[in-house]
């Protein structure tokens, strides 16, 4: 039995939000920029929605996704096979197959790595929004914080390893539990 088309849609958004991250991911490793993946997603989510009738378990979902995700990149980059910087098929073929026996350890790592930043004091957070803002210069961030290029550097590398470390102690004991 079909549910209500209220039901329908709720259904497809609760899902589609839940994997929407790992999907873009997914599809920004198969083309060239963050705004051609974005192009891409928002036709993945169309041919998502118009299908949606077609998944008969929730549970399938993110496997029939992501193969749609990977028609669309593949056709995105088909249409631009024109551009030098465009993959071969059986290049991206590769990577989309890669990515895809990778995602949930991929997701798991992301989940890991936001828990961990997560538990940064507010100053290190701070100093590593910053330093990935689109467009940061450390030269410029370190000018502003008062410190030498080389300090601000150090800094951000003992947080990155702390980061790392985290990562990996979370990682460890989800494998164990």
């Amino acid at each position: 039995m079909t549910p209500p088309p209220d039901d329908r849609h709720s259904q497809f958004l609760r899902l589609y939000v839940a994997h929407e991250e790992a999907l873009l991911g997914f599809v920004r490793t198969l083309v060239p920029s963050r705004d051609d993946a974005r192009e891409v997603m928002q036709e993945v989510a169309v041919v998502l929605w118009q299908r949606f009738e077609e998944l008969h378990d929730a549970s399938g979902f993110r496997p029939w996704a992501f193969g749609v995700a990977k028609f669309k990149a593949l056709a995105w980059i088909r249409d631009r096979r024109r551009d030098r910087l465009v993959f071969d098929e059986d290049v991206l073929a590769l990577l989309a197959e890669e990515v895809t026996e990778q995602a949930d350890a991929y997701e798991q790592e992301r989940r890991a790595l936001e828990h961990c930043v997560g538990k940064l004091e507010p100053a290190q957070r701070k100093l590593l929004d910053a330093a990935y803002a689109p467009g940061a210069r450390i030269d410029a961030l370190a000018a502003q914080a008062g410190r030498s290029p080389m300090s601000f550097y150090k800094a951000l590398h003992r947080i990155r390893l702390a980061l790392m470390n985290c990562t990996q102690r979370v990682l460890a004991e989800e494998q164990w539990s």
